[in-house]
């Protein structure tokens, strides 16, 4: 009986799982920490939820932008680098030909 060799598939770039979950994390944390600090607000100057919920808006909102800004950079780099790979691709099929 033959053992086979067991084929390793490499990977060109780790693989990080932990990275959207962070950003969710850090999502949730910001808006409970405005929350909090609205509800604090609230609760020492004697106002309806006044400041609570505007504050928490202002968190959710400062997140989403946040999201946005990182999202088009990835997605920036990202098209560079598709780019500059069909550039390489275009080059090498002229030296062929």
């Amino acid at each position: 009986m033959k053992l086979l060799p067991k084929k390793t598939i490499p990977l060109t770039k780790p693989v990080n799982t932990s990275e959207p979950l962070g950003h969710g994390a850090d999502a949730a944390i910001v808006v409970a920490l405005f929350f909090g600090l609205g509800w604090l607000i609230d609760r020492l100057l004697g106002t309806t939820p006044l400041f609570m919920i505007a504050l928490t808006i202002f968190g959710a909102v400062g997140v989403f932008i946040r999201f946005w800004y990182r999202y088009d950079e990835k997605m920036t780099e990202h098209e560079a680098e598709r780019a500059e790979k069909s550039a390489a691709q275009a080059a090498a099929r002229r030296k062929v030909a």
